[in-house]
């Protein structure tokens, strides 16, 4: 029998609505790993980003992050593979922002593969509140005038702002540079009135980030089970065999789902993981049975 792997979206999917796991989610995921199931997440966050909201649950498998631009291996803390800006195009994206008035923040590894958030004083009320929602994370570090450094690899660049702010930006980066990035916008779920515009590599998407998942993991995509609720999940719903979205989720993720299960509130992800363990463990049952007559 071919592996199945069962990967899933974070923040609106797997997480409730204040950043936490259910006890039952943490169960079931839990169990699932410790039977040799492939679970594992694909999200827009960073590892010690990610980590600060699900380690409760002890991942075995190699992770997804920074939407695709990142392959990590977090049982041996190990950088597998990715996608990074080219240095002069996230620094001509810096300074298009920086004509706007705005600068980003910097999410890049450096010359130890380690996560750093690089940032100009913080003064608008999105970017203290993105910060302040992350105390104590050691990738933030505060620069006078921010560039790319010449060692580091550019995971993406975020601004975070009203819509109306990032607009232009988006319209004129795109413009310069649309054939050779990956833009994407959309409203932040913790920031009432607030979106997040990141730019990174046109590959740095969860659609290629699956792929380049599954090719080192050596599962093949159609037995790639998938968990979204909003549109930079529509990557991994066009790349995943099968495709499962929450209640909850964007209109978008509901019409391409094969599936629709209860919301991020009601452990949908987990119950459906669930149900299709009980199922295997059934048809196990049934073959062993049927082998002995």
């Amino acid at each position: 029998m071919k592996k199945r792997a069962y990967i899933t979206d974070l923040d609106g999917t797997l997480l409730r609505s204040d950043q936490t796991l259910s006890p039952y989610t943490r169960d079931v995921i839990s169990n699932a790993l410790e039977q040799d199931v492939v679970v594992t997440f694909a999200t827009a966050r960073g590892n010690i980003s990610a980590q600060s909201v699900v380690s409760d649950i002890s991942w075995k498998y190699p992770v997804i992050l920074y939407n695709g631009a990142l392959i990590y291996d977090g049982l041996n803390q190990n950088v597998m593979d990715g996608y990074w800006l080219e240095r002069d195009i996230s620094n001509e994206i810096i300074d298009v922002g920086r004509k706007f008035g705005i600068t980003p923040f910097y999410f890049s590894l450096d010359k130890d593969q380690r996560e750093r958030v690089l940032h100009e004083t913080l003064r608008r009320e999105g970017e203290m509140s993105f910060y302040d929602s992350r105390p104590r994370d050691p990738r933030f570090l505060e620069v006078k005038n921010l560039s790319c450094p010449p060692d580091y690899r550019t995971l993406a660049l975020t601004y975070i702002g009203l819509h109306e702010e990032l607009e232009p930006i988006r319209q004129e980066v795109t413009t310069l540079y649309g054939d050779v990035i990956h833009a994407h916008m959309m409203p932040d779920y913790y920031i009432r009135n607030h979106y997040f515009l990141e730019f990174s590599h046109a590959k740095a998407n969860k659609r290629d980030g699956l792929r380049l998942w599954s090719a080192h993991m050596g599962i093949d995509l159609e037995n790639a089970v998938v968990f979204g609720d909003h549109i930079n999940d529509i990557g991994l719903f066009e790349a995943g065999g099968t495709r499962i979205a929450v209640r909850n989720a964007h209109e978008r993720i509901l019409q391409l789902a094969d599936h629709i299960i209860d919301s991020n509130e009601l452990d949908g992800v987990a119950h459906y993981i669930e149900r299709q363990m009980e199922l295997s463990r059934k048809n196990t049952t049934i073959s062993t049975l049927g082998g002995q007559l």
